[in-house]
């Protein structure tokens, strides 16, 4: 996808994420002093220190030993040799033993103070598994005109990391998520990226928008990052081997939406309004257009604007009409079909409406008819009325969460979560491996794995970042998206 805003009748910033501040419960109690807590952890740390230490040296000692040994015995039999080898290891013991009783000494001196501060030392590491942390970062439009999908694709990556943690995580390592605002601007958005290296990334979840997934994907190629895009849809999105995405291409989408129109019947005289400024728009215009050459229907008149001049419409409109068209295709974003729903409404053009993903939002906006909408047909692989366990129990939770319907956008943004939990559970990714050396293992891991989710069963990629999955096509009725 390459842009998206706020959706079903919500307020943007009441959906911004909340930061989590993460506080020891000894900052927040009275009841023991802070100060004295934290001198017990630098006491406890530096006899830690310590102790490694005279295990070191033990090391060494035993090394030495066992080199005199071999060098004395060289000359000697088999089992002269084993005997001096466990005579070492009975001197090494011995000394352990020493080295031991002195830390337990220590130790006792500590008990009390590891006692106190058992239960609020258990908040100082809240978060931390047996098996570390694995941090994912997103980047999408959480403000502006786009914020929907980015909101949306964030709470649903939300969603998934609470469930998987609360399964035990990936690998034994506690997810993080932190998701980042790029504004649908692909400067703010390399921006948001480098926050997140600040940060410790070690994948990225992103970005929501294609222009903006094209621009920090050249960066995370650089820094041998694994990218994983829910709803980039351009073909550069996944220009690199480091990248990937969960929803169709744009060359996809316009020919699976040719193939669904023809293949179903639904026109036989059918105009195009697209924006030629854009990517995800030409995109999809292009392929439609030549996978329509092998359907039954025709197309008779294509109607470009721009990014510059999009609010008037009556000429494409007029064109249309004048064509006779029974079927206006709209590879654009919600705006601007809101608008020539309303600009057709008025010059009376009784017609059908086909669009793609960027119609998802179109009932959440504000100052329009949303029953203008009735009958608008959109091609997505999410229909939320779905009455799958997986749907019914996504819906829920998103309902219960934020309070309204989750569109696409929050299915790629779960999905995807659950795309790099399965790549990273394939791999044997552990929280101690480099960025390269993930990066690498969830590249292979990838052509590997099989997801069921919820915007296809059995999604499978190759090395190009290609999903494969089936699409399907959504209706709106009373307001409502249902699947067709």
């Amino acid at each position: 996808m390459s842009g998206h805003g706020k959706g079903f009748g919500t307020n943007p910033e009441a959906d911004l994420p909340v930061v989590r501040l993460y506080l020891s419960v000894d900052r927040l109690s009275g009841d023991t002093c802070g100060g004295c807590k934290e001198a017990g952890r630098k006491m406890r740390r530096k006899k830690q220190e310590e102790k490694i230490m005279k295990k070191r040296m033990l090391s060494l000692v035993l090394a030495g030993v066992m080199t005199a040994a071999v060098l004395t015995g060289c000359g000697g039999s088999a089992g002269t040799d084993a005997g001096s080898t466990d005579g070492a290891a009975q001197e090494s013991e011995s000394v352990d033993e020493a080295g031991e009783t002195a830390d337990e000494t220590g130790a006792s001196e500590e008990t009390a103070g590891e006692d106190a501060a058992a239960e609020d030392g258990a908040s100082d590491t809240a978060g931390d598994s047996a098996g570390g942390t694995f941090k994912i970062g997103g980047i999408g439009p959480l403000t502006g005109s786009n914020a929907v999908y980015g909101i949306a694709a964030m709470n649903g990556s939300q969603i998934a990391v609470d469930e998987i943690n609360a399964a035990g995580g990936i690998n034994g390592m506690t997810v993080e998520l932190n998701f980042q605002d790029d504004e649908t601007d692909s400067e703010k958005s390399v921006n948001a990226y480098n926050a997140l290296k600040d940060w410790g990334v070690q994948v990225i979840d992103g970005c929501v928008t294609s222009a903006c997934s094209i621009a920090v994907s050249a960066k995370t190629a650089e820094d041998n990052i694994f990218q994983l895009t829910p709803s980039g849809s351009a073909v550069d999105c996944v220009a690199n081997p480091n990248s990937f995405r969960v929803c169709f291409s744009d060359p996809n989408q316009g020919a699976a939406s040719a193939q669904y129109i023809g293949e179903h019947g639904l026109a036989t005289k059918v105009a195009v309004i697209y924006d030629s400024s854009d990517v995800y728009s030409s995109g999809i215009y292009e392929k439609f257009v030549a996978e329509a050459e092998s359907q039954s229907f025709e197309i008779v008149a294509a109607g470009a604007f721009t990014a510059d001049n999009k609010t008037d419409f009556s000429v494409q409109l007029q064109q249309a009409k004048d064509a006779g068209a029974d079927m206006v295709f709209l590879p654009i974003y919600y705006n601007e079909a809101a608008l020539i729903l309303k600009q057709a409404s008025d010059m009376s053009f009784d017609v059908k409406f086909f669009g793609c993903d960027g119609l998802d939002g179109i009932l959440g906006v504000k100052n329009f008819d949303a029953s203008l909408t009735e009958g608008v047909m959109l091609l997505t692989p999410f229909a939320a009325d779905a009455t799958d366990d997986l749907t019914v129990k996504f819906v829920t939770t998103y309902q219960e969460k934020f309070n309204e319907t989750p569109n696409q956008f929050a299915a790629d943004g779960y999905d995807a979560i659950y795309t790099i939990k399965a790549a990273a559970e394939q791999a044997g990714i552990t929280a101690d491996m480099s960025n390269e050396e993930i990066c690498t293992a969830m590249q292979t891991a990838m052509t590997q794995i099989t997801v069921d989710g919820l915007t296809g069963e059995g999604i499978t990629w190759d090395a190009s970042g290609e999903p494969t999955k089936e699409p399907k096509a959504v209706v709106i009725k009373d307001g409502v998206y249902t699947a067709m």
